[in-house]
């Protein structure tokens, strides 16, 4: 498919630097229904068109809330409709909805899915993706290396990142002017019971294990064991006010904390509201980066599935994922996109949380998959030193 040129709608989107939080309060038609994540060509759907699953506010759209520029471009290019839904609200949720299904090798609804990380091992561990063919997705070599081989899909057989999403340390400015950069540092005596860390486990286990010198692709039981023990005694002595999801962001702005383990895309949102009050970086001893990941269910017809593949390789051009990043503000899986930008918002080309640095890159890592044994055992130890 022959490349076009940004369209007046996503040159408007870019310019305006719109972030998929600082919405939220706007577009609640967007986040809403179903009926207007349908996209289709000719202003409608397909009983053929593929179907793709992902998460709200997690793709560029117009100011009207109802137009989403990259997806339809593909449309006209290619022939090919798509019905978009913003159907995710949390991994196990969404897979809870489709299991019974899958099982049965029914149609799920879908033919393309957005799982994160340690939920797309899941799929991709009971058989329930199709392998791509290649052929169809040329641009998958325009991942970056250091998300080219993860250990759930070692060769990206069954999944594309869709976005990455780096943790690490935030923290507020004005309290803590000094930043913070090592564990020791946030933990510090003025930040004791002002701190809050993530309720995801491998995000924040995962800071204190890198800060332990432990490599996340080969970590054990004991080292896990161990780091989960230390969080339980911060909580218990008080330096820990919460375990929370992406509301620690609220803890933040109320100043009820001044120090986080949190996530890359949340606090460039709050650096940039509050003009510089909060900032972000990865730890010294290195952090963390998921992603969410396009997968093609085994239930998808084999014409769906060569649709989708050709969706993915779409997204794969780093002209098309340059205009996604620019709405989302989440990190591009893709090579090449951070010089598109530069024609068209060097400022954003700039920016660390959409572009890291090589650098950075190389203190990030993802956290291995866990055997079906580990995951329950691993989370019900992370979820009683959390207290959640």
């Amino acid at each position: 498919m022959a490349k076009k040129p940004l369209s007046p709608e996503a040159r408007s989107i870019i310019n305006s630097k719109v972030s998929r939080r600082a919405v939220l309060a706007g577009a609640g038609a967007v986040a809403g229904a179903s009926a207007l994540a349908a996209c289709g060509s000719g202003g409608g759907s397909s009983e053929n068109a593929i179907r793709w699953g992902n998460w709200p506010l997690y793709l560029d759209v117009d100011d009207s809330g109802k137009n989403y520029p990259t997806l339809q471009a593909f449309i006209k290019d290619s022939g090919i409709d798509v019905n978009y839904f913003e159907d995710y609200n949390d991994n196990d949720e969404f897979f809870g909805k489709v299991q019974a299904q899958l099982k049965l090798k029914q149609d799920i609804g879908y033919d393309i899915v957005t799982p994160t990380d340690w939920m797309a091992a899941r799929w991709i561990r009971l058989g329930y993706t199709h392998k791509f063919d290649k052929a169809n997705i040329p641009n998958a070599g325009n991942i970056l290396d250091t998300l080219a081989s993860p250990s759930f899909d070692p060769t990206r057989e069954h999944s594309m990142t869709w976005q990455g999403i780096m943790s690490g340390f935030g923290w507020n400015t004005e309290k803590v002017p000094g930043g913070v950069r090592t564990l020791d540092e946030l933990f510090a005596p003025e930040n004791k019971g002002k701190i809050v860390v993530l309720s995801e486990m491998r995000d924040t286990i995962g800071v204190i294990l890198r800060s332990r010198g432990v490599d996340l692709q080969t970590v054990t039981e004991n080292q896990y064991m161990s780091a989960v023990e230390f969080l339980e005694q911060k909580v218990s002595d008080g330096w820990i006010r919460g375990v929370k999801g992406n509301e620690y962001a609220e803890d933040l702005k109320s100043g009820d904390a001044i120090a986080v383990i949190g996530w890359s895309g949340d606090m460039f949102i709050l650096k940039n509201d509050y003009e510089g009050k909060f900032d972000f970086a990865i730890p010294d001893s290195g952090g963390t980066i998921s992603g969410d990941n396009l997968m093609i269910p085994y239930t998808a017809t084999a014409e769906a599935k060569a649709s989708a593949e050709k969706l993915i390789n779409w997204y794969y051009d780093p002209a098309i994922a340059a205009e996604v990043a620019a709405y989302v503000n989440y990190v591009t899986p893709v090579k090449g996109a951070q010089a598109e930008m530069e024609k068209i918002d060097p400022e954003l080309a700039a920016s660390e949380f959409i572009f890291p640095t090589e650098k950075t890159m190389a203190n990030l890592s993802v956290f291995r998959s866990l055997t079906p044994a580990e995951e329950g055992t691993w989370t019900e130890a992370f979820q009683k030193a959390s207290g959640i």
